[in-house]
């Protein structure tokens, strides 16, 4: 009886590989795949602990997961899925041209929800994800001032202008942008404070802290957004700050039906 009792206390507590297990427990279809999850860190024991290596000893009955890897080739998409999902979940077929592409995130997250076509336009260079570069979906516009785009730079309009742009105010961008986009075009801003407001205003780090001028430049681009014929459809916090810690706001806008009678 109690050599029974110690045989399956032991088969409890038996341990595996790590890699092995996974296959095991049929969470992956192969070692090589089940130590390519690992090397990337998104094997789990529990919720808490990160499994090191595919040689680490885990424990058979233990709660071993692997976790999604993060769809998108940055985290910058996080800022633009709650306005996308809330306004336009579907991009069908849509054109859009991504100001401030930098690696990527709006353009890849664009494309995943059906975009035909996407220009990544940006000031830098060698910042866009070589997955992006790689997409016959994707043009790339390096070393690119948006505030200069013409029609000329673009074969035709689009549909949808996302921008996330640093160092500069969205006064700046716009205008330009405006006359790139389709009659009832979409417009998803990402509102950053630090660039928007006077300098003065603006704490040592780079970081506005007062909420009354957070809002009141978010105000302003609103209101500038409507000279250039752009209605406020929404303003969605950016449910990532940016990386001082400034609380971003993405303003939703489309061009008013007036446009196209101008």
């Amino acid at each position: 009886m109690t050599s029974d009792n110690v045989a399956t206390a032991s088969e409890v507590n038996k341990k595996h590989r790590a890699d092995q297990l996974l296959v095991q427990k049929g969470l992956s279809p192969s070692i090589e795949q089940a130590r390519r999850s690992i090397l990337a860190g998104q094997v789990r024991v529990g919720s808490d602990h990160v499994v090191q290596g595919a040689n680490e000893m885990i424990l058979e009955d233990a709660p071993l997961h692997i976790k999604a890897p993060y769809p998108y080739v940055s985290r910058g998409a996080d800022k633009l899925l709650p306005a996308l999902d809330a306004h336009l979940p579907k991009l069908n077929g849509l054109v859009a041209l991504d100001i401030g592409a930098s690696t990527g995130g709006f353009t890849d997250l664009m494309l995943q929800r059906g975009a035909s076509r996407v220009y990544a336009v940006d000031v830098g260079t060698a910042q866009l994800h070589l997955k992006l570069r790689e997409d016959p979906r994707v043009v790339c516009m390096e070393k690119t001032n948006a505030r200069h785009l013409t029609a000329s730079d673009l074969p035709q309009q689009v549909d949808l202008v996302t921008a996330d742009v640093s160092f500069i105010s969205l006064r700046r961008i716009l205008p330009a942008a405006v006359q790139l986009a389709a009659e009832h075009a979409w417009f998803f801003l990402l509102i950053k404070p630090q660039f928007e407001a006077r300098r003065e205003e603006v704490a040592k780090g780079g970081v506005v802290r007062d909420e009354s001028i957070r809002q009141r430049v978010v105000d302003e681009i609103v209101d500038f957004a409507a000279t250039l014929g752009l209605s406020n459809i929404d303003l969605c916090l950016s449910p990532i700050r940016g990386p001082k810690g400034n609380q971003e706001t993405v303003g939703v806008f489309r061009i008013a039906s007036s446009k196209s009678d101008e």
